[in-house]
């Protein structure tokens, strides 16, 4: 895949209307009034009309491309060192390095360091991760691709160009931008010392896909490289499934080690976690990580990693089987031994009804 193709007809024309209504609204003398009505309307939940409109625009047609070209056009001159200030992970002969990219994104390369081999994963800014691939002199052998949005998979080419040996990893369901090879739940991607394994987790998208690094090999914890599936203390938008989609996705990371570390693909702790205070008030874990992340946000430090571990504590979305949360959004699970189908179908209103609020609170 090189870019989208020219929008059909229809979506030329609806899209040159919306066009025209933002511009509209934007020279109105209500300007701020208007990027807030703006900001509204795409960021309501995916099932409204105009939302799908803007999504179709930007996953299946050059405009995407445009936009995000335009995004790293902006945060290259806003951050000229990145939006964040990172610290690499260093473990018995492998390195992970978070990448600060675009206004809120990571990238990671991922090192095995006697070998001198390098994993990218969603390398969005094929300048900044070319910038340490060249401080840390390693060879880039493959691009792990979490999902097609633009915002994660926007270097493939220019990456997958300058370095010819290099493989780009993928979902075949998602049109990964220049996928070379495809990949399905559970494959295994070898890289000297570095054993990563792909999981499907569909919701966000519906090829989505994070990456496991398995820790065993250089005796230290796994890695979980989480692409838009999970936050500190948040989960992504379902833009491509349903809540049931999302939840059983969420729970296939819920049945990994505590100890496992999480590498988001946004920063986006300090909100969550203030949403998190809005549906458990009383949670003392969270209350604790919010201290922690604001004390690293006034000096614009990164946040991640998270453990697995910490994130069963204090974030709602992979909290919908307890108790206490049930209670206060919602109907909660019927007493017995084990899960049972309706509550399933509890838990996923749960995380629906989690969403609708967290969209109603980023909105004020």
């Amino acid at each position: 895949m090189a870019l989208p193709s020219w929008p059909a007809p229809w979506l030329w024309v609806v899209s040159s209307g919306l066009l025209l209504l933002v511009l509209v609204l934007l020279v109105s003398p209500h300007a701020c009034r208007a990027r807030r009505t703006i900001r509204g309307l795409f960021m309501a939940r995916s099932e409204r009309l105009l939302f799908r409109i803007g999504y179709s625009l930007y996953t299946r047609t050059w405009l995407g491309y445009l936009f995000y070209r335009q995004q790293l056009r902006r945060a290259r001159n806003r951050y000229p060192k990145g939006h964040s200030k990172t610290q690499p992970r260093l473990f018995n002969g492998v390195k992970v390095l978070p990448i600060p990219v675009l206004s809120d994104n990571y990238s990671y390369l991922i090192i095995d360091t006697q070998a001198r081999l390098a994993v990218a994963v969603d390398p969005s800014d094929p300048r900044a991760v070319q910038a340490f691939i060249e401080k840390e002199a390693v060879t880039l052998v493959a691009i792990l691709c979490t999902h097609k949005h633009w915002d994660h998979s926007g270097g493939n080419r220019d990456l997958s160009r300058r370095h010819r040996d290099c493989r780009v990893y993928g979902s075949p369901q998602d049109g990964i931008p220049y996928l070379t090879h495809p990949l399905c739940h559970q494959d295994v991607i070898s890289v000297g010392r570095l054993q990563i394994r792909a999981l499907a987790t569909p919701g966000h998208t519906q090829g989505h896909l994070v990456y496991l690094l398995d820790g065993e090999p250089y005796k230290g914890p796994s890695c979980l490289f989480s692409g838009d599936l999970l936050f500190l203390s948040g989960c992504g938008r379902t833009f491509e499934g349903t809540a049931e989609t999302m939840l059983s996705s969420l729970d296939t990371v819920l049945g990994l080690g505590d100890d496992t570390l999480l590498w988001p693909g946004h920063e986006y702790a300090e909100e969550n976690l203030g949403f998190a205070g809005v549906v458990e008030p009383e949670n003392v874990a969270r209350e604790r990580k919010l201290q922690w992340v604001q004390r690293q946000r006034m000096e614009r430090k990164s946040t991640c990693p998270s453990t697995l571990g910490e994130e069963r504590s204090y974030n709602p979305f992979l909290r919908t089987h307890c108790l206490a949360l049930q209670e206060a959004l919602g109907p909660g699970p019927g007493p017995g031994p084990g899960p049972t189908e309706d509550d399933c179908f509890s838990r996923a209103q749960l995380l629906e009804e989690l969403r609708r609020l967290k969209d109603m609170h980023k909105s004020k």
